[in-house]
C-alpha cells in the first residue's frame, strides 16, 4: 500500500475518533444541565436512562445529582458497566430479546409507581426502541421481534420504522411520559436521527406519536402478509385518543455537531450533505461522481443514516455495504473513504463500519459476489478494510469522511 494512501487512512481515522469525542453523552449532559438534580420537598428523584449512551449519561447525572435517588439503566449489552446506585439492564439489540422486556417492564413499572410529587429525569438516546419492547397487550416479544427483523430487511428508514414501533409498545410514542402522569418527565435526548426529530429518537417515549395506525398500514402494505397475524390485528383496530405528553424535551447532542467537530480538526474539510439517507444503492453512485469529480486535495464530510434492502443471506450493515460499493466504484486517484456508525456497530456484526482506499479492490476475494450476497462484511474482512472500535457508549447516527490527494 502506497505511503500516501496509508496517511490518508490514518486521517480519516482520526477524524472518525473525533466525531465520537465530539457526541460524548457525558460532557453533552453536563454542559446542559445548570443546577443539581434533587428531590422536590415529599417527593423522590427518579432516574431513568434507555438507549446506547445510556450507562455514561446515567454516571453524569449522578455526578450531578443532591441527595437520594432511585437510578435505572437499561442498554445494549456491548456498552453496559457497573454504575454505583443505579440498577443497570442490559438487553438485546438491533432485535428485541427476553432482557429488554424484563428492562421494559422495569422501567414501566418504575413509572407507574411516580405521582405528583416526583421528579423525573429521563436520559434518552438512540437504540431506544430494539431496548424497550414491551408490547402491547396481545402481541409477543417473538411477534414484535419478528417484525423489527421484517422492517430492517424492507429497507424502511428510522422514522418509518419508529412510526410501526410506536403502535406496538406501551412506552414509545409518549408512553413513558403517559405512564408517569401526573408526575411530568425532564428528557434529555441524545440524536441518532437526521434532522433530529424528537418524535423518531428512541421511538419517541416522551413525545407524541409520529402517525396514526392507519398510517402504519399504509407504510407496511408492501409487507403487510409477512407480519404475525398478531400485528396485523393489533394495528387494524382504530386508533383511540392519547392523553397529552408532559414532558420537558431538550436536545444534547446530534450528527451535526459530530461533522462540525471533524470540520473544526481539519479546516479545509467541507460539510458536504448532513441529511444522508436512503438506500445504500441509490446513495453510493452519487457519492462515488461527487468522489471522481473532485479535483486535487479534498477532505468532504457526510452524515446521516442510510438503508440497505437485504437480498442475499450474508453479513453486514449500511456502512459496510455503502464502503464496498465505494471500493468497487472506479475512482480513480489516491483516495480512502470511511462510512462508520458512531455507536461502533454496523448492523448485526463487530464492526463500526468500513474504510477502503485506492487499493481495496485488489485485496478483495470476489467482492461483487460478496455484495450481491449482502455480504459485505466478509468482503472488508478479506481486504483488511473493516473500521473496528468497540461500543463507544454514544449514538450518532453515521458518518462518512471522503479523502483525496
Amino acid at each position: 500500500m502506497p505511503d500516501t494512501i496509508k496517511d490518508l487512512r490514518a486521517e480519516a481515522l482520526r477524524l472518525f475518533h473525533i466525531a465520537i469525542e465530539a457526541a460524548d453523552p457525558a460532557k453533552a449532559l453536563k454542559a446542559r444541565v445548570t443546577a443539581p438534580f434533587r428531590a422536590p420537598e415529599g417527593g423522590r428523584l427518579i432516574l431513568i436512562a434507555v438507549g446506547k449512551a445510556a450507562c455514561p449519561m446515567m454516571e453524569q447525572a449522578l455526578d450531578l445529582t443532591e441527595g437520594p435517588s432511585t437510578a435505572l439503566v437499561v442498554t445494549n449489552y456491548e456498552n453496559a458497566c457497573d454504575i454505583a446506585g443505579a440498577t443497570v439492564m442490559p438487553a438485546g439489540h438491533p432485535v428485541p430479546d427476553e432482557n429488554g422486556l424484563k428492562g421494559g417492564q422495569a422501567v414501566a413499572d418504575l413509572l407507574k409507581q411516580a405521582t405528583a410529587s416526583d421528579r423525573i429525569i429521563a436520559l434518552i438516546s438512540g437504540g431506544g426502541s430494539a431496548l424497550l419492547p414491551l408490547p402491547v397487550d396481545g402481541v409477543s416479544l417473538a411477534d414484535k421481534a419478528r417484525t423489527s427483523e421484517l422492517l430492517l430487511g424492507a429497507g424502511f428508514d428510522i422514522t418509518q420504522m419508529n412510526l410501526v414501533r410506536q403502535h406496538l409498545s406501551q412506552l414509545k410514542g409518549g408512553g413513558m411520559a403517559r405512564l408517569a402522569a401526573p408526575a411530568k418527565i425532564e428528557a434529555y435526548i441524545l440524536s441518532d436521527v437526521v434532522g433530529d426529530d424528537l418524535r423518531v429518537i428512541a421511538s419517541g417515549p416522551t413525545v407524541a406519536p409520529i402517525g396514526t395506525k392507519a398510517d402504519a398500514r399504509a407504510l407496511l402494505a408492501p409487507i403487510w402478509t409477512e407480519l404475525p397475524p398478531s400485528v396485523q390485528s393489533h394495528l387494524a383496530l382504530d386508533d383511540t385518543k392519547l392523553a397529552s405528553v408532559l414532558a420537558d424535551n431538550h436536545l444534547i447532542c446530534s450528527n451535526r455537531k459530530s461533522l462540525e467537530a471533524m470540520q473544526a480538526a481539519r479546516p479545509s474539510a467541507r460539510i458536504i450533505d448532513d441529511r444522508l439517507e436512503g438506500n445504500v444503492a441509490d446513495v453510493a453512485p452519487r457519492l462515488a461522481r461527487i468522489a471522481k469529480d473532485t479535483n486535487g486535495p479534498a477532505t468532504l464530510l457526510f452524515g446521516g443514516e442510510t438503508t440497505v434492502t437485504l437480498t442475499g443471506t450474508g453479513k453486514g450493515g449500511r456502512n459496510q455495504d455503502l464502503a464496498l460499493r465505494m471500493a468497487l466504484a472506479g475512482i480513480e486517484g489516491d483516495w480512502v473513504f470511511l462510512s462508520g456508525g458512531t455507536d461502533g456497530r454496523d448492523g448485526p456484526t463487530d464492526a463500526a463500519g468500513g474504510m477502503v482506499d485506492a487499493t481495496s479492490q485488489s485485496r478483495m476475494t470476489n467482492p461483487q459476489a460478496l455484495l450481491d450476497n449482502n455480504d459485505a462484511y466478509a468482503a472488508l474482512k478479506s481486504s483488511g478494510d473493516l473500521v473496528i472500535t468497540g461500543g463507544t457508549g454514544t449514538n450518532v447516527a453515521d458518518v462518512q469522511i471522503l479523502l483525496k490527494r
